[in-house]
């Protein structure tokens, strides 16, 4: 591989990763010509065709997601070793990529990202609103958030938040019209709100008392992909929720919603920060983990 292709490859990626020329272009910073102009060259001498083009959009063919797919930690790894040269001054400092879900980036991060970025102003900080466990290597993230219980083996964990609990709510008009179930599979005759995650999975109530454990498959007339619906639905009566405690304190202070089950709902791991084992971390990340981590 001379150097002319390493450029090429870098500019490849940048066009299946935007599905387009002109992403590409603005991303890197140069004319779409010039990037057109790369591709076709980068195929011309491999010999073959590795952007399928339409009039609307571009993908990669066949080969070229099996080259892509071999490519990317090589290409990220290069980010990293220039990042790291830029840290070099043990300044943190440069982009920073971080995976959350909704509720650890509302709960945990938004009310101390002012505080944190006021410190590090060299930081340019990204998140990422993502439910599902992320492979932070392939996707390209310096670390990501996850409940405890979700964490791979080989990934380092630092606790950024306080054990978590759960709480099924609803509106007091509610239950005015059904009774309050007493066990969780009371849950059978009443209208649920349930969550959809990103994956298209539908999320299902766990519960555990004393030792028991139980698994809730629950329905109900709404189907909501995140908090802030399903907490304005719940007060407005449409039925039981089923959310993170801090989601719902102030509605329950308020009496605005009621709760029940809040013996079956037992505390748990809360929110850890995972990254890969480096031999050399670098200086953002450092101080992203020293500022968030939490201690009892």
């Amino acid at each position: 591989m001379n150097r002319t292709q390493l450029s090429q490859l870098a500019v490849l990626s940048a066009v299946a990763a935007h599905g387009s020329f002109r992403g590409a272009a603005k991303e890197l910073a140069i004319a779409p010509s010039a990037v057109s102009h790369a591709v076709a060259s980068l195929e011309a001498s491999l010999g073959v065709r590795l952007l399928a083009r339409t009039t609307r959009s571009v993908a990669a063919t066949e080969e070229g997601r099996r080259l892509l797919d071999r490519l990317r930690p090589a290409l990220d790894e290069i980010a990293h070793a220039l990042e790291s040269a830029v840290d070099a001054r043990q300044r943190p400092a440069g982009n920073l990529r971080i995976t959350a879900p909704r509720f650890a980036a509302d709960l945990i991060l938004a009310p101390r990202l002012g505080d944190f970025l006021t410190r590090y102003p060299d930081i340019v900080l990204e998140i990422a609103n993502e439910d599902g466990f992320t492979n932070i290597v392939e996707a390209g993230f310096d670390a990501g958030i996850r409940l405890g219980e979700s964490l791979e083996a080989d990934m380092i964990a630092v606790k950024i938040g306080p054990d978590l609990k759960s709480a099924v709510v609803a509106s007091p008009g509610y239950f005015e019209r059904f009774p309050r179930p007493l066990h969780p599979r009371d849950l059978a005759a009443h209208r649920c709100i349930r969550r959809r995650f990103s994956n298209g999975t539908i999320y299902r109530w766990e519960f555990e008392k004393d030792g028991e454990e139980i698994t809730v498959s629950v329905n109900g007339p709404l189907i909501v992909g995140e908090d802030r619906p399903i907490i304005k639905a719940a007060i407005g009566g449409a039925g039981l929720a089923y959310l993170f405690e801090p989601r719902v304190s102030g509605d329950l202070a308020e009496g605005r919603l009621l709760r029940v089950l809040e013996d079956w709902c037992a505390p748990y791991a809360g929110p850890y920060l995972y990254y890969p084992s480096r031999r050399q971390m670098r200086p953002a990340l450092r101080a992203f983990i020293d500022f968030f981590r939490h201690t009892d």
